[in-house]
């Protein structure tokens, strides 16, 4: 059974940085590659794809809004990814969610995605 576990939400002034993780546990994809994501939701607004990156390659992909400011990342032995957060802006607060899926195709689409975590706050003060 996949497990998915963020870690690393909070309280930050705009302008400043933040990591979030994500560690997994289980086989997402006996068989092949997969892709992993965060999606946030902020109050009131619709789930929107933030980033995801391939498990094989690290073949990396990101939203307009946060393309240059955002990196995500993987750390193989920890099966772990990773959300750096640069430049954060008060519109970035939202719960950041991590989510798994088999395959690489359709990679920003998140409902695609079949395992998701609890979810993370991250707050951006003015």
């Amino acid at each position: 059974q996949v497990q998915l576990e963020e870690s690393g939400g909070g309280l930050v002034h705009s302008g400043r940085s933040l990591t979030l993780s994500c560690a997994a546990s289980g086989n997402i994809n006996p068989n092949g590659n997969h892709a992993r994501a965060w999606i946030r939701q902020a109050p009131g607004k619709e789930r929107e794809f933030v980033a995801a990156i391939t498990w094989a390659t690290g073949s990396t992909y990101y939203a307009d809004s946060v393309r240059g400011r955002f990196t995500i990342s993987r750390d193989s032995a920890k099966n772990t990814i990773y959300l750096q957060m640069n430049s954060l802006k008060v519109e970035d607060t939202a719960v950041y969610t991590c989510a798994a899926k088999s395959g690489i195709g359709l990679i920003k689409q998140f409902l695609n995605y079949r395992y998701w975590g609890q979810g993370t706050q991250v707050t951006v003060s003015s």
